[in-house]
């Protein structure tokens, strides 16, 4: 076989390939209490920024199958922010061309709302790495790397955790609270049911550790989950302090 035609061949199989892989039906948008993942044995690291705020933080956009997989690691060639985008400038005669990177105008927003508590303590760009290049580049058919990003943190704005809960009378001050209540205060307040994570902290509680909501393919309106991950928790469980 002609040499040209078996290399064409090959990049359309390749293109074929992540193409299918990056065909989802529907994201999960998850947030993490800061308080249940660093009330464990394992314990946490504040990033190099400091403390994180009080609040819900995001984990990830995850693409999803209505079967309850999921794609992942779609494209090895999308990096995390290894893309730059060129700016041309002018200064008199001489044309200054700068690139920057893809997402710089979104780090402080995730510095604020997507902050990484692994040890050792670290700025937070190998969490953001690992989520784009294991979830994001799944859905980069849709939304590319800046709009990925964009688009979780316009969710964490628009699906504020901590308010809904608190209205309630649910508050992260080490007590325990109904599943029931909480799933039904944020029901209420989004319109459809989310799915609870808990994990166990260093006595052995259930505790309030991550919260599900899914969203359409675009990343921008929350929908019915169309499956739910499996897992357990108590029926009632506790809300650590952060």
């Amino acid at each position: 076989m002609n040499p040209s035609i078996l290399i064409t061949l090959l990049l359309l199989q390749c293109l074929c390939v992540i193409c299918a892989a990056q065909e989802f039906d529907f994201f999960y948008f998850v947030q993490q209490w800061p308080g249940s993942y660093c009330d464990t044995k394992k314990s946490c690291c504040y990033p190099t920024t400091g403390k994180p705020p009080s609040d819900f933080g995001i984990h990830g956009l995850w693409p999803n199958y209505k079967d309850g997989s999921y794609p992942s690691n779609c494209d090895p060639n999308n990096s995390y922010d290894q893309s730059k985008v060129p700016q041309v400038f002018t200064f008199g005669l001489v044309l200054i061309i700068k690139t920057t990177h893809q997402i710089s105008d979104l780090i402080s927003r995730m510095q604020q709302d997507w902050a990484t508590l692994a040890c050792p303590s670290n700025s937070g760009s190998t969490f953001w790495s690992h989520e784009w290049d294991k979830h994001g580049t799944c859905s980069e058919s849709v939304l590319d790397q800046h709009s990925y990003f964009r688009a979780a943190l316009n969710l964490k704005s628009k699906i504020d955790l901590l308010q809904i809960l608190q209205s309630a009378g649910i508050n992260p001050d080490g007590g325990f609270y109904s599943l029931s209540s909480i799933k039904s205060t944020i029901s209420n307040a989004i319109g459809y049911t989310p799915y609870i994570e808990c994990n166990v902290d260093e006595d052995g509680n259930s505790q309030l550790y991550q919260i599900y909501v899914c969203v359409d393919s675009s990343g921008s309106n929350v929908i019915k989950c169309p499956v739910f991950p499996r897992g357990k928790c108590g029926s009632s469980i506790e809300f650590p302090s952060f």
